[in-house]
């Protein structure tokens, strides 16, 4: 694997396990450079993975149609080395965070809430430009004349570049991910459920403890043309194509695809695998030129290369054709949030990609696609960091049925 023997990360090198309280202190000093940067007095963020970047608080999972209702909400006060948390479960927050910054719940969605919310913000940030990440209804009339500004102007920035805790936490969330995925292999057998592999799935993340599912289990049984194909292929939603009672059949090509969270931080596990069947001769050549596909990128991967150094590549090793899905992309960052920048591939084209240069703890995910019309096609998805050298996996898993070798 191209990179270096000890890969560092700004001098520094990835711990085996992250330090969760220089953490916290590395992000908030990063969001509070950019609050000075850009001359903001402070910013309220909303979306639970922003929550999650700015506080540290861990909070249930649930579906978001109902999980909005009850979501902490964090204001980052400019000059403040620690945020203030609005919370319905106070036993989430960080054990570092001061009492004094700890509050019971807003419920910005509601109006006695935004009423609560909008209060705190007038004490708390008087005066100045406020970045918010969402402003939902009955808080937008509260708050008067202040002068609002997208908090994806301070958040996209801060999240690019991982730090190496960072880096270690989603290095640890993907081991967690691949050992769960140990008790799913043994059961792709001809007559198992997707609902079934779910099941040990999730079981098995419950023994392991300490994280959450990400999203619901995908376990996509492939047609072989791409008209045949299921909603993502075609570019529109990449859901629902997760577990049903559908019964896999011998023969069958699955394409998995799973992320869990790990303090806050999203992993990711994609696979080809075959249902009671060894890859076929054109099976296994598929595979190959998707592995020649990801050497040829990870061999150009280093600080200073553009995101349109990589998809050239890309491209030209495969015959000139994109090796990936329409609408998606060649590689996509994660953090908190499992699709984040960088975005490599994407249909906003070569200047987009131009300007993406590569630095030091950002984050690759992989995952060329080769498709034969006719003949389905093999995708994985592997985690990579960019270093000060090159670059690291923080994935680790095998590619069983297939190989370099056959």
């Amino acid at each position: 694997m191209p990179g270096q023997m000890v890969p560092t990360v700004d001098g520094r090198p990835i711990p085996e396990f992250p330090d969760l309280a220089r953490m916290r202190r590395e992000r908030m000093a990063r969001i509070q450079e950019q609050l000075s940067a850009q001359g903001l007095a402070g910013a309220v963020l909303l979306q639970p993975s922003a929550v999650s970047y700015a506080s540290g608080a861990h909070f249930p999972a649930g579906d978001s149609g109902r999980a909005a209702l009850f979501r902490p909400v964090v204001v980052v006060v400019a000059g403040d080395d620690v945020p203030h948390l609005y919370t319905p479960y106070p036993e989430g927050a960080p054990p570092d965070l001061p009492a004094d910054h700890l509050h019971g719940p807003a419920f910005p969605d509601l109006a006695f809430g935004a009423s609560v919310l909008a209060s705190a913000v007038a004490e708390l940030v008087p005066t100045g430009r406020i970045a918010f990440d969402e402003v939902p209804h009955p808080l937008r009339a509260l708050l008067g004349g202040r002068e609002l500004v997208s908090a994806a102007s301070v958040m996209a920035p801060v999240k690019l570049r991982k730090t190496v805790d960072e880096l270690a936490c989603i290095r640890h969330a993907q081991q967690l991910n691949e050992l769960a995925m140990c008790d799913v292999m043994p059961l792709l057998r001809p007559g198992v459920t997707q609902s079934e592999l779910t099941a040990v799935f999730l079981d098995r993340l419950y023994e392991l403890g300490d994280v959450s599912n990400g999203i619901d289990p995908i376990w996509q049984a492939m047609p072989t043309s791409v008209a045949a194909g299921p909603w993502t292929v075609h570019g529109d939603i990449a859901f629902p194509t997760g577990s049903t009672g559908h019964v896999l059949r011998h023969g069958d090509v699955i394409w998995c695809d799973t992320g869990i969270h790990f303090e806050g931080y999203a992993s990711d596990f994609g696979r080809t695998w075959l249902i009671g069947a060894d890859p076929t001769p054109r099976q296994q050549s598929q595979y190959r030129r998707w592995q020649e596909v990801t050497d040829t990128v990870l061999a150009m991967v280093k600080p200073g290369v553009t995101a349109l150094d990589l998809t050239r590549a890309a491209i030209s090793v495969n015959g000139g054709k994109k090796p990936w899905i329409e609408h998606f992309y060649l590689s996509h960052g994660i953090g908190t949030d499992s699709a984040e920048m960088p975005l490599i591939g994407t249909d906003m084209g070569d200047a987009f990609d131009e300007q993406q240069v590569l630095a030091p703890g950002m984050i690759l995910v992989l995952e060329p696609v080769i498709w034969e019309d006719g003949y389905s096609g093999y995708r994985s998805e592997d985690v990579y960091s960019v270093t000060d050298g090159g670059v690291v996996s923080l994935s680790d898993f095998p590619y069983d049925p297939f190989s370099r070798e056959a």
